[in-house]
């Protein structure tokens, strides 16, 4: 948080989180129910404002809209970006960002597993591991895959837990439910940040979470781009 980056968000996800009822109006007038960002993620609704991309060169070419610091570190999004963890672009994508010097950083919810063997270059990079809770409305067999999570977070380069919590949710059994998560990867620090796709929703959940994270000894991450500039997007 407050680290120049460079955030590229990938379209697609296999799940829908429908449980954090944040909002977005498609073309046609529907209002769908995801996450914050589910404009990323319902691809029936809104595939048609994704870009396609048929080669590496064309996200490489994203760095010349932007005056940035060399080597600026490079944070992959979605959607789940690791959908395409075996697309050749995306792994040819990958191999250039390592080479020019940039951190490269996974947003992913930790449900797919990538191949660390036949693809070296994921042990070059960060995994922040945003699994979901209950609160989620996803199935537990779903967003909760043990062997999955012990291996994104004992193979790659660093990882860390990031959980999204609304302040309704605290004392209805998180504790036990990340508990049980944490067990998958051991030592590994856990993030909280507050749940919201909106600067209000942000702030009414924030307190709550900054006291609950005191009381259990975890890190606090902010949603700095939601406080700051609300939910506009491309920021």
């Amino acid at each position: 948080m407050g680290t120049p980056s460079l955030f590229f968000r990938f379209g697609g996800c296999n799940m829908r989180c429908e449980g954090f009822a944040c909002s977005e109006r498609a073309a046609d007038g529907t209002e769908v129910l995801g996450c914050d960002t589910v404009y990323a993620v319902n691809k029936e609704h809104f595939a048609h404002s994704w870009i396609p991309i048929r080669k590496s060169e064309e996200l490489l070419n994203v760095f010349a809209l932007y005056e940035l610091p060399e080597g600026v570190d490079v944070v992959l999004t979605g959607g789940e970006p690791l959908i395409y963890a075996e697309n050749a672009i995306f792994i040819a994508f990958l191999e250039a960002l390592h080479a020019r010097g940039h951190q490269i950083t996974f947003e992913t919810n930790g449900s797919l597993g990538v191949d660390f063997q036949k693809y070296p270059i994921y042990k070059e990079c960060i995994f922040a591991l945003s699994v979901k809770l209950s609160n989620s409305l996803e199935a537990l067999s779903k967003r909760v895959r043990g062997e999955v999570i012990y291996s994104l977070a004992s193979e790659a380069k660093d990882a860390f837990f990031k959980f999204s919590i609304d302040a309704d949710s605290i004392g209805l059994g998180l504790e036990a439910e990340i508990d049980e998560i944490c067990l998958h990867a051991p030592k590994t620090k856990v993030y909280c940040m507050p749940l919201g796709g909106t600067k209000a929703q942000i702030e009414a959940n924030t307190e709550p979470l900054i006291e609950f994270c005191k009381a259990k000894g975890y890190n606090f991450s902010d949603r700095l781009h939601i406080r700051i500039w609300d939910a506009n997007k491309g920021v």
